[in-house]
């Protein structure tokens, strides 16, 4: 506690050996966070600038791009900050903030995967309706409400645990994730049924409405075998990104409420893997597995010959 600037600080404990590798971690963590930012934005502007690619699929997948560099950005530059310092701490508004855009957008992504499920059900197995059903209002309103909802069911805990006095200052990994319930000195039991409801709406019905519609096309393409090639080449990387982003988050839900003693240095990899590797990889992934992403990627860096 800083009493001159009444001031409230939470220490990061999750980091190994900081002030012997500080520079290594520096170079290798901007690195990823500039290769991130580049491969995000670049098919983003891909995808603005091509009017083919202007399908509600393609506008979705540029959402999901969108919400990576936000929270590439949102972890990152603090992070890069702590491997340069002697201290690494950060303020308690600060650490809420973070904790808001953190799983705001990891709600969002979980709204926008079950969108484009949902999208591609429609396309795939009502092909005729779908000109109906995906119309650009309908669109604008599902875009809207994957960054507006999130938000709304985060705020309510962040503001409540603003005023709570904090008995732990101390957070055993490199960012304020879901272990930041426990700074608190009393823990809600209001905010605990909350936070339930919240992981079950945002996370575990999303997660079920999305097998259970790619479910529904598997068996249609099982049937019909004029849309199997088609399937095939949408779904896949949607299941591919939905699989990781599950893993990483059930991981980071877990964590906290399970209070598992994992290894400092192995806590340490699984929270650089949650940072690093779902936002490098979904563009990576789209942009090799969605074909009409992938010939513009190719016209734009390989010259014809």
């Amino acid at each position: 506690m800083d009493n001159s600037l009444n001031v409230t600080y939470i220490t990061f404990g999750g980091h190994v050996e900081v002030h012997k590798y500080r520079y290594l971690y520096f170079v290798i963590m901007f690195t990823l966070y500039i290769l991130t930012i580049s491969c995000n934005l670049t098919i983003v502007c891909i995808i603005v600038i091509h009017k083919s690619l202007h399908e509600p699929m393609y506008i979705f997948i540029a959402a999901l791009l969108i919400n990576s560099v936000l929270f590439s950005t949102a972890i990152y530059p603090k992070l890069l900050i702590d491997f340069l310092s002697e201290k690494q701490i950060i303020s308690y508004s600060a650490c809420l903030l973070q904790w808001f855009t953190y799983y705001s957008l990891v709600g969002s992504d979980f709204f926008l995967l079950s969108v484009m499920a949902y999208d591609r059900y429609v396309s795939i197995c009502n092909p005729l309706q779908y000109p109906t059903i995906m119309r650009k209002r309908t669109v604008n309103i599902l875009l809207i409400s994957a960054w507006i909802v999130p938000s709304c069911q985060v705020s309510v805990p962040m503001c409540l645990n603003a005023n709570k006095k904090i008995c732990n200052f101390y957070l055993k990994g490199i960012i304020c994730n879901s272990t930041t319930h426990k700074l608190p000195c009393v823990t809600s039991r209001i905010l605990n049924i909350y936070g339930l409801f919240v992981f079950v709406s945002s996370l575990l019905l999303p997660v079920l409405f999305i097998l259970f519609t790619y479910t529904r096309i598997l068996v249609v393409s099982y049937r019909c075998q004029g849309v199997r090639r088609k399937a095939a080449q949408t779904c896949l990387p949607h299941l591919l990104v939905l699989f990781s982003f599950s893993c990483l988050s059930a991981y980071d839900v877990l964590l906290a409420r399970l209070e598992i003693d994992f290894p400092k240095t192995l806590r340490l990899i699984m929270a650089l893997q949650v940072v690093i590797y779902q936002p490098l990889f979904n563009p990576i992934i789209y942009g090799l597995k969605m074909r009409g992403i992938y010939v513009h990627l190719k016209m734009l860096f390989c010259k014809r010959v």
